[in-house]
């Protein structure tokens, strides 16, 4: 199949969605699929090569910003239009693009959405005219819902099917005030009656997003979010002949403290406060002496005060000796990092769809403690490689000093979860899942 990935960049910032979209593509191409990578609004930031290098970023983040609030750029002159587009510029907005929240791009993301209709027309047009220079996809994949305002114009200049990936869309659109918010929920599940196809990375968020945009059953797929295994096998003894079998290191032993780590983006969505008042309540206690905090992942110049507040927080408890930051690591660094820990957590209390951080820190070997809460329950009986606790920072302690009282069950699940990763959540299981669901579409087309 021919297929087309459009994909908004974060700019500076690592983004859980960019990275689940580039492996995708990697892994549908080594399939065989002609796949084309299209980037958005900012540069991709990304902990693999890039599978969009050599195709222009569309919709530049300068250009969209200033159509939406000025007639005058919507005429724009075109060297005009393509100096705001050059790399360079949109460069330095990524900076600012980190600070931005939804509340103040509401109406921007009603324009978006109105796509042939909205203030953005002229991107969306020179998008597609791009893609008729290409040879022409079966199927386009959007990265998610909220790029759904392209559908109708896709599917007339191109007669491509398009398939939609939910992921998240509900906490950004819910933290705008009302009445936008309803108005952009409304707008987005008309516009959501246009695609064929919508994949989600989990039952809990498919059913979810079924609800809140009215969605038939049949037009929903849950495929689970995968990962390249790259690199996760450097530090395992090997007992057999793939990678299936090997047996990873004692999290209990591999390592002289017991260490417990969070990975993902530094904010509080992510639940990083709740781990810090967790910590803490684990050292009061005392019962595991020694016990370390790393806290790795994504820190970008609007989440620094939110750390620093946290880094305050902990010394005042007396506990910030034993806690390290370990912001914007690459890959490789991530991988290390994860190896180092014995459990992990990274406690969101918002409607986590998914979570790729938990299935980064089984594929180490690294049980998770999570709360019962959004998708959590169903990853950790997918995977038998953890343990739900109530979502409050007295619960999630006891849990996770159960756990680092008892290396068998520790071991037991760290392994049991590394296994099921091996077998059902690599970046190539989720790639034929895509490509079973986008061929399906093209074959009921005949």
């Amino acid at each position: 199949m021919n297929l087309v990935q459009i994909t908004p960049g974060a700019g500076g910032m690592y983004c859980g969605n960019c990275f689940r979209d580039n492996a995708l593509v990697a892994a549908l191409r080594q399939r065989g699929h002609e796949v084309l990578m299209v980037p958005l609004y900012l540069p991709m930031t990304l902990d693999e090569e890039s599978q969009a290098a050599g195709v222009p970023t569309f919709f530049g983040g300068i250009n969209v910003y200033l159509q939406q609030q000025s007639a005058f750029f919507r005429r724009a002159p075109k060297w005009l239009h393509s100096l705001l587009d050059s790399p360079a510029l949109l460069k330095l907005a990524a900076g600012r693009a980190a600070k931005t929240q939804a509340a103040d791009v509401g109406e921007l993301t009603l324009s978006m959405l109105r796509g042939e209709e909205g203030n953005q027309v002229r991107e969306l047009d020179e998008l597609v005219a791009w893609l008729k220079t290409q040879p022409r996809p079966d199927v386009v994949l959007l990265s998610n819902a909220l790029l759904v305002g392209f559908t109708r114009k896709l599917k007339a200049e191109l007669g491509c099917k398009v398939v939609c990936n939910l992921q998240g869309e509900d906490a950004y659109l819910d933290s705008m005030p009302s009445p936008l918010r309803e108005r952009v929920w409304a707008l987005l599940a008309e516009r959501c009656r246009d695609c064929d196809l919508f994949i989600a990375p989990s039952r809990y968020f498919g059913d979810t997003m079924a609800k809140r945009l009215n969605l038939p059953a049949d037009k929903v797929r849950v495929v689970f979010n995968g990962i390249s295994l790259e690199g996760y096998g450097d530090k395992w003894q090997v007992a057999g002949d793939t990678a299936a079998s090997a047996t990873p290191l004692s999290p209990a032993t591999s390592h002289l403290s017991p260490t417990l780590g969070y990975f993902a983006r530094m904010c509080r969505e992510k639940g990083l406060d709740l781990l810090v008042e967790t910590f803490i309540e684990l050292k009061r206690r005392n019962a595991v002496p020694g016990l370390k905090l790393k806290v790795g992942g994504g820190c970008g110049p609007g989440d620094e005060p939110f750390v620093a507040q946290l880094k305050e927080h902990l010394r005042r408890a007396g506990c910030l000796d034993d806690v390290s930051f370990h912001p914007n690591l690459t890959r490789e660094q991530k991988v290390a990092f994860l190896q180092s820990l014995t459990v992990f957590s990274v406690p969101a209390l918002y409607g986590e769809g998914f979570g790729l951080y938990l299935i980064e820190a089984l594929a180490a070997g690294v049980p998770v403690v999570q709360p019962r809460h959004a998708a959590f329950p169903e990853l950790v009986e997918a995977t038998g490689g953890g343990v739900i606790a109530e979502a409050n920072a007295a619960a999630l302690a006891a849990a996770i000093e159960a756990l680092l009282l008892d290396p068998a069950r520790l071991r037991t699940l760290g392994e049991a979860g590394r296994r099921a990763v091996g077998e059902r959540f690599t970046v190539d299981r989720m790639a034929a899942e895509v490509a079973q669901a986008a061929g399906s579409l093209v074959r009921a087309r005949g």
